[in-house]
């Protein structure tokens, strides 16, 4: 490096300094990863015997987020990416207190964004995002959820769960939560929820009188009378009552889930869901029967999602920081049952390389995020597209109606706004396609309030 970035001062006079070098760096970083991945690609990681390029941008990290916090306060944060490029290794030390996961996020077709800041076992909270302007939501929001069709808008709330045709609509429905005790094998007994649940995901149906509410506690279907567990199912708890009656026979019964996940198809047809102890499974979303249950290809059940055209349901399992996603036709789901590690010829394996953390659908295509941090595309075949990184594990993905615009949180606290195939590649970002993120969000811990990046 042609300066030691060590030793800037945090003040002002030195940004232009700060942002020659700072982007000289990046320039050089991006550039040098970008070829090694892309060799990578091409010829088999096991025929790479260079070292991975190595990021040299650290030092000057916290005068780079100095020069972001100044850039805040005044209000000038247009050009920002243009004078200190986006990252993440940089600020590994400083996510240990700052990073935290955004689990939720929502993008409404007038460009606003709902986000939920907190992870789903604390209190946590929603905002609302308007261009550079940010605004908490009412503080007893729990979460917020939106049906396939994006008609219908769920907020959870301690007391229940209210459903409103469009957001800031009419009240269209009120839900109930469920008590933990439904569909408990006869002969045990569990104790009751006695607050709202641990929400992992709420989707309302697209009739907007019904939710899936996905949380460790259990996957149910939510209505105004009545709550319907779908998993654990009863066979499933009654082999771990028996095993907890034998082992440990003076605690309590629970069941909790690990990985827990859940989706609605596109047509509000099918119900895809699982978590780590189990299969893929495919309810029926008028009955609430099991239609399809699949075995995972790799250790654990972990994501699941529907194409655009509802045609192909993709599911992920994974091992570790790895996984495998397989598609299945959708006109094969009444019915299909499979084992776990056989590839049924019947299925198609789309992607063998990610931990799936969160996934949507556009036109043709499947988007996931991984757990390290990448954003990938493929077709309904398995032809990877692109790949595009963020860093951190992806916490949720959210694509506007056209499919041009994706928005990404991550476990480090980012909030991303991509602007898709734009055509035009950033030398700043890693990655195959030309996307580029038009603004970063920093939701930190330590922050007093959310930074524009």
């Amino acid at each position: 490096m042609p300066d030691d970035p060590m030793f800037f001062p945090t003040t002002p006079s030195n940004d232009d300094k700060l942002s020659r070098i700072w982007c000289e760096e990046s320039e050089r970083y991006v550039s040098a990863i970008n070829d090694y991945v892309s060799r990578g690609i091409r010829e088999g990681w096991e025929n790479v015997k260079e070292q991975e390029p190595q990021d040299t941008r650290g030092p000057m990290a916290g005068a780079v987020l100095d020069a972001v916090r100044r850039a805040n306060q005044s209000g000038r944060t247009d050009g920002l990416h243009e004078r200190f490029p986006r990252a993440h290794a940089p600020f590994l030390e400083m996510l240990e207190d700052n990073g935290q996961s955004l689990p939720v996020v929502l993008l409404l077709d007038d460009g606003r964004i709902l986000i939920r800041v907190g992870p789903p076992y604390e209190p946590g909270h929603v905002v609302i995002i308007d261009d550079r302007k940010w605004t908490p939501l009412s503080p007893d929001i729990i979460t917020i959820g939106r049906s396939p069709n994006r008609n219908f808008f769920a907020i959870a709330r301690k007391e229940g769960v209210s459903i409103h045709r469009g957001w800031e609509g009419p009240k269209h429905a009120s839900l109930r939560w469920p008590t933990g005790r439904e569909g408990i094998p006869g002969g045990s007994n569990t104790e009751i929820i006695l607050d709202a649940p641990i929400i992992t995901r709420l989707i309302p149906f697209d009739t907007g009188d019904r939710a899936l509410l996905v949380g460790p506690q259990g996957i149910f279907v939510i209505s105004q009378s009545k709550a319907i567990r779908l998993l654990p199912t009863k066979d499933e708890m009654r082999e771990h009552f028996d095993w907890l009656r034998k082992e440990h026979p003076n605690n309590p019964l629970s069941y909790n889930l690990s990985m827990e996940h859940g989706t609605i198809s596109p047509d509000g047809r099918w119900i895809a869901t699982g978590s780590q102890d189990g299969s893929h499974y495919v309810f029926d979303a008028n009955s609430l029967s099991i239609a399809s249950e699949i075995g995972p290809q790799s250790d654990y059940p972990h994501c699941a999602v529907f194409s655009m055209d509802g045609s192909v349901v993709a599911f992920n399992s994974c091992h570790f920081y790895n996984g495998v996603t397989i598609g299945v036709p959708t006109f094969l789901l009444r019915g299909l049952r499979t084992e776990p590690y056989e590839l049924d010829n019947r299925l198609t394996l789309l992607e063998n390389e990610a931990r799936v953390y969160a996934a949507v659908s556009r036109d043709d295509e499947f988007i996931i995020g991984d757990a390290t941090g990448y954003l990938r595309a493929f077709d309904l075949k398995g032809k990877f597209r692109w790949q595009h990184f963020l860093g951190s594990s992806i916490g949720d993905i959210d694509v506007s109606r056209n499919g041009k615009r994706l928005v990404v949180t991550t476990y480090a606290g980012f909030l991303c706004i991509l602007d898709l195939d734009t055509g035009e590649p950033d030398p700043f970002t890693i990655g195959t396609g030309t996307h580029r993120e038009r603004r970063r969000w920093l939701f930190w811990r330590t922050e007093p309030r959310p930074l524009i990046w």
